[in-house]
């Protein structure tokens, strides 16, 4: 393949030209081979393809085929009723996505039976964490009949309130889930912004759901490259298309783990040469995982996912044990106001932080945590940059990014987010987006950029038309 008139970290037009899966040549007017495909840049800045450095694969496409019950589509109580009322019904279970307290409070079965009553129903918080379950949904659960898990949230009575609490694992065997939902539409869809590759960070991950990855990769589902957190126990991929990331362990403030314990899991990864990722949302979760880390001895690639609250005082402990952080900065556009609203103010300067951790030494890479997030880099790069909420406030103006800072987060190589960038050169790995515009106007509007061509070891997997 020769692209032609490319704009290559601000200079062009150049011309470069891919044999197999590596970039052979760069340099302006490249005279084109027989038989060799030939593409016109038209002055479009070429990038290295975009990581999302944290996504939930199965769960996105899961919820692509769920309802929406949370901002920006639901805001408010009418509205959630009316997208339950319409709900298209594809199974028994009627399944919804993305609640927050913002758009009707604290809900049990008795708020959501008033709503829906003759249909199991269950809704995911955005958070991921709690699902909620109206009576016919405890019912066909028979959680008022037996069936109990740590996690199911019950009333003075014992009766299920119909709020189960971490229980992904436990509600996919009663449900008896089917086979995985199909990664086509959602891949497409990532290759569509520029996507090459993607770090699926579920910590339940096991044999079974590397199995469905593989498969999806070689049926061509699945066209990114794919690292793969979860379980200590997550085999080695052995698969050209997947690699094996780190152990993925949560920390939920509302019922933290013995200290000794944890860091315990945390030595025996890296006694067995793998790296550890911990969910860190609030600011005691970090400090006790930044603590933990130290106790077992840190490892290269170890990493805090999300770090939503990480005050100055917890920056030397990330930086004294190596750690890289990947951040979601997406959510102060998507969640900013519902922040204002109920995170401490004493905490809001600390929020999902871009400056901070760089001016600290700290790695700091890009996630979308999709589908708790939205799956786009250049939504996410844009919120990185400007802190804005919908509403308008913005949320820790001193940890602005600059546009190529903000690029940077999903370009780092998937073993060392934050590390140094890809780059476009000779020898590297094919892997690449063009935008439709030179950097120097996409970078005044991220959000805007069109992704024009997207390639994978110098494949073709998205190409919008002309």
């Amino acid at each position: 393949m020769l692209i032609r008139g490319a704009e290559i970290a601000g200079t062009g037009p150049l011309d470069v030209r891919i044999e197999g899966d590596r970039i052979t040549e760069i340099t302006p007017a490249l005279p084109r081979v027989d038989g060799e495909l030939t593409l016109d840049a038209d002055g479009g800045a070429l990038l290295p393809g975009l990581h999302d450095h944290h996504i939930h694969l199965f769960a996105l496409a899961a919820a692509e085929q769920s309802v929406r019950c949370g901002p920006p589509e639901v805001c408010n109580v009418d509205a959630l009723a009316r997208a339950l009322e319409h709900a298209n019904v594809r199974d028994e279970w009627i399944r919804g996505v993305g609640y927050h307290e913002s758009v009707a409070g604290e809900l049990d079965r008795t708020q959501l039976d008033a709503w829906l009553a003759d249909r199991p129903l269950r809704i995911q918080h955005r958070s991921g964490a709690l699902w909620l379950l109206n009576s016919a949904g405890v019912e066909r659960l028979g959680l008022d009949r037996g069936a109990d898990a740590h996690g199911i949230e019950r009333d003075a009575r014992g009766r299920a309130t119909g709020r189960l609490y971490r229980l992904d694992d436990w509600l996919r065997e009663r449900l008896e889930a089917k086979d995985p939902p199909n990664l086509d539409a959602v891949s497409r869809r990532l290759a569509d912004r520029g996507v090459t590759g993607l770090t699926d960070a579920t910590a339940t991950n096991d044999t079974e759901a590397l199995s469905a990855l593989v498969a999806a990769v070689d049926s061509g589902a699945l066209r990114q490259r794919i690292r793969v957190m979860g379980r200590p126990t997550l085999p080695e991929p052995h698969h050209p298309g997947i690699e094996h990331g780190g152990v993925k362990l949560l920390l939920d403030e509302r019922e933290l783990p013995d200290f000794e314990d944890f860091a315990a899991v945390i030595a025996t990864a890296h006694r067995s040469d793998r790296s550890v990722a911990i969910h860190c949302v609030t600011r005691t979760e970090l400090v006790l995982a930044c603590a933990a880390f130290e106790a077992a001895g840190p490892r290269a690639g170890d990493r805090i996912e999300h770090a939503g609250v990480a005050p100055p005082d917890t920056l030397p402990a990330l930086r004294k044990n190596g750690l890289s952080v990947v951040t979601q900065p997406h959510f102060l556009s998507e969640r900013g106001d519902a922040y204002l609203a109920d995170v401490e103010a004493r905490d809001l300067p600390w929020l999902y932080r871009g400056r901070g951790f760089l001016e600290a030494g700290i790695p700091l890479g890009g996630g979308s945590d999709a589908p708790f997030g939205a799956p786009d880099p250049w939504a996410s790069m844009q919120a990185a940059v400007e802190r804005r909420s919908r509403g308008g406030a913005v949320l820790g103006p001193r940890e602005r990014l600059s546009p190529e800072e903000a690029l940077a987060l999903f370009t780092t190589r998937p073993e060392a987010p934050g590390g140094p960038a890809r780059c476009v050169e000779v020898g590297e790995i094919a892997d690449l987006c063009l935008l439709d515009r030179p950097w120097a106007e996409a970078r005044n509007d991220l959000a805007a950029a069109r992704v024009v061509l997207t390639l994978r070891a110098g494949r073709v997997i998205s190409q919008a038309e002309t």
